[in-house]
């Protein structure tokens, strides 16, 4: 399997991690659409949202409590932020590999159907 962000997680791509524990490993993103764009990604390789299961859910909770954490760390829980996963190529999902993006720092526009 080739996967980015296994790769990340390994230490073979260089980022600029931000928190990690034994479950999930969280990092700057590289193109970020937000003053905080951050990456919280499981250490288990999991394609998508399609792809939780009763044996490896509870790590999608793990991840929003990180996510939380780090809002009120970064300093954006008190004015809002999103928590997004995209699923599939045409919610515009590019690495299949879990992820969520925690967004920040600014008026986000809302874009929902």
């Amino acid at each position: 399997m080739d996967c980015l962000f296994c790769s990340i997680i390994k230490g073979d791509i260089p980022s600029t991690k931000v928190y990690e524990d034994d479950q999930v490993y969280a990092f700057k993103d590289i193109n970020p659409m937000a003053p905080v764009h951050v990456l919280i990604i499981p250490k288990q390789h999991i394609s998508s949202v399609n792809d939780i299961t009763e044996e490896n859910c509870a790590v999608t909770g793990h991840i929003l409590a990180v996510a939380a954490k780090l809002a009120k760390e970064l300093g954006i829980a008190e004015d809002g932020y999103r928590v997004v996963s995209n699923c599939g190529p045409n919610a515009g999902q590019t690495v299949f590999h879990l992820h969520f993006h925690l967004l920040g720092g600014k008026k986000l526009k809302v874009e929902m159907c």
